[in-house]
């Protein structure tokens, strides 16, 4: 577990002690080289904090305080009666500049909402730019929740800035000992969980809760362990793992896949996708954050990762241009039942890589590329449910299949959920499971949620709405409108001020609809426009490209297996709401062409439920008034939408002035 802090202590010794005291217990807990420019940096900070803080009420102090899910440390937290100060410092710094105020903004928001000491504490984060000019002390602006916007301060006010915030506020002391050892309950996105499992953090410290960490590591540890087994007895084996939406099901396969590159180097463990998107995304970000951390060139950072996070379809494409064994020896499958089957894969093959003679499904072509080894390997399947949104996405049943018929050598182990409705929804492949000799585990399965810290009832509610059940809906939204707002509009601009409002430091929000969304071009989205993904969900707001800028929008296949903190989306004709129930359409040419095909209704049905499960604190729907005048969005294509919606208990959102 990460240490708390470099340096604690109470805030009249703190200030009694001298400079090289702090400063030899700084140091001592700092377990790398330092930098001469590290050490002026604290000296700078002790000696202002010291004269800052004399006469002030008692409190304590904390240097470096950890931010687990960040990676961070922040420079300094003060507890003092029952406020939190959080004190960011620039040290040589004349300006306050946007990028600190979000970080020590993202901080403070980090403690509210995942340190169960401050859930109910009051919150001020502060920065300090050491050579910025005397201002007078700010005005406090403070959300609902009882964290302030970032207050800008310099050595000469900070005590200013201290003792007006304590005269403002009347919340109950904190017990300083109960504060610093409460737990910290991270939920982070999948990538910033990939870049703490990147650095070696353990899956403990990134997740929500005990559950959580138990849920995950029970899974991880069982994996270890038949891949421990296979290489003991020499086996081959495969295991499918599950999960309850939300549950983590990419985040144990990265962990797994961490856990075996760390520490058994042989294996060359690798962690494979067919979403695009989310591989592109998580290459980045990592390759970002080494480069940054070890100040290395980014793209000797993205050499070493690419070779830990890969794309299935690089992966094939390599093995049908080698004959060999591959190097991995670990190959974890992410969202395996997206895989394609045999029709899709020979099709693909034949048509756009030239292999006239492939005639397999994806699945059949894998296992056979890692049948290759002559001795041991592992593959680890983690099968969602609902969420095949491409044509040609096999689901369980080709992996079924092609162990029952081409494997029968290998050693198959499943969840014990895995014969669930959600997993499988017809009768062949059921059948086709009974007939494969398999072990069924228990610790295959992760049965907690980790989607939302806010609303752990969002996926219950989103499939009451998509399945035409609205007073079922109406209860789920009860128990989560206080904790998740979503909130309905007929205005785009208007949900776009929503998103800008509801967002904090550097929450990221962006706008979102179904890939078939083709008549939301007089809206001014365009759907057939590709988004850069990384770009997308990584650069920051003054990038055009990025989802702050609320103009590229995503689809479904861009975002699924992604968050975002808020999400506005749009939503078209394609899933409409008439006679009564959901009805299903694709644009073609000039107008709107009925979806009878139960597969393509069923991606139709399932693009949305992607689209309105990836905020991680709200979401605002924007539904369109539609033209009497425009035959291909009549106002009644959208209306009976919007209505069905309100009845199931979404709120409509007040009509801002156009921007």
């Amino acid at each position: 577990m990460l240490q708390s802090a470099y340096y604690e202590s109470d805030l009249a010794a703190f200030c009694q002690a001298s400079e090289n005291e702090v400063l030899g217990e700084l140091t001592a807990q700092h377990h790398f080289a330092l930098e001469n420019q590290q050490r002026h940096a604290w000296q700078q900070q002790i000696s202002i904090l010291k004269a800052s803080l004399i006469g002030v009420a008692a409190g304590r102090i904390y240097f470096e305080f950890a931010i687990p899910r960040m990676g961070k440390r922040a420079d300094v937290v003060v507890l003092i009666a029952g406020v939190v100060f959080i004190i960011e410092f620039k040290v040589g710094s004349a300006t306050f500049d946007q990028a600190a105020l979000e970080q020590v903004h993202d901080y403070a928001l980090d403690l509210k909402n995942f340190h169960k000491g401050s859930h109910n504490a009051t919150i001020l984060p502060i920065l300090v730019a050491t050579n910025a000019a005397h201002q007078t002390p700010p005005g406090y602006c403070w959300a609902a929740d009882r964290v302030a916007k970032p207050v800008c301060a310099t050595p000469s006010n900070l005590f200013d800035v201290i003792t007006a915030a304590l005269a403002q506020t009347s919340t109950f002391p904190l017990d300083h000992s109960q504060w610093s050892h409460s737990g910290y309950q991270p939920t982070p996105t999948i990538v910033e969980a990939a870049q703490a499992l990147y650095r070696n953090h353990d899956v403990s410290e990134i997740a929500r809760s005990g559950a959580d960490a138990e849920n995950l590591g029970r899974t991880t540890d069982r994996i270890n362990e038949l891949i421990e087994n296979a290489k003991e007895s020499d086996r081959k084996v495969i295991c499918f793992v599950t999960g309850v939406p939300g549950a983590g099901k990419t985040l144990a396969g990265l962990n797994i896949a961490t856990t075996r590159v760390l520490g058994h180097a042989d294996e060359h463990a690798v962690f494979l996708s067919g979403n695009g998107p989310l591989v592109d995304v998580l290459r980045e970000a990592l390759a970002r954050d080494q480069a940054a951390r070890d100040k290395v060139p980014k793209k000797d950072a993205a050499r070493k990762v690419s070779g830990f996070v890969q794309n299935i379809h690089h992966f094939r494409d390599e093995a049908l241009r080698d004959p060999k064994a591959p190097v991995e020896r670990v190959v974890v499958f992410d969202e395996a039942q997206r895989a394609w089957n045999r029709d899709q894969a020979t099709k693909f093959m034949q048509q756009k890589r030239g292999h006239a003679d492939f005639d397999m499904s994806e699945p059949a072509f894998l296992v056979g590329v890692m049948d290759r080894h002559e001795s041991w390997c592992v593959i680890v399947c983690l099968i969602g449910g609902g969420q095949e949104i491409n044509t040609g996405e096999g689901g369980l049943a080709e992996w079924i299949d092609v162990m029952g018929q081409q494997f029968k050598h290998w050693d198959v182990h499943v969840s014990s959920r895995l014969d669930d409705p959600d997993y499988i929804w017809d009768t062949e492949t059921s059948a086709a499971l009974k007939k494969v000799f398999a072990f069924k585990d228990e610790a295959l399965h992760l049965g907690v949620s980790m989607r939302s810290f806010r609303a752990e009832s969002l996926s219950e509610f989103v499939g009451h709405v998509i399945e035409n059940r609205p007073c079922d809906a109406r209860i789920a939204y009860e128990k989560i409108a206080n904790r998740y707002p979503i909130q309905l509009t007929r205005d785009l601009n208007t949900a776009r001020q929503w998103l800008r409002g509801k967002a904090r430091g550097s929450e990221r929000y962006g706008l979102v609809a179904s890939s078939g969304a083709y008549r939301l071009r007089p809206e001014g989205i365009f759907m057939k426009s590709q988004i850069d993904a990384p770009v997308w969900f990584l650069n920051d707001r003054a990038d055009v490209r990025s989802s702050y800028y609320l103009e590229e929008v995503a689809s479904e296949f861009d975002v699924q297996g992604l968050e975002l903190d808020w999400t506005g989306v749009c939503w078209d004709a394609d899933y409409r709401f008439e006679g009564g129930g959901w009805k299903h359409y694709s644009f073609r040419g000039t107008k709107w062409q009925r979806s009878n095909a139960p597969e393509k209704q069923l991606f139709l049905k399932n693009a949305y439920r992607v689209i309105l499960t990836r905020a991680r604190q709200g979401m605002v729907i924007f539904v369109p008034r539609g033209s009497n005048a425009d035959p291909t969005r009549p106002c009644a294509y959208y209306d009976s939408t919007f209505d069905y919606l309100l009845s199931c208990g979404i709120p409509e959102l007040a009509a801002h002035s156009p921007l």
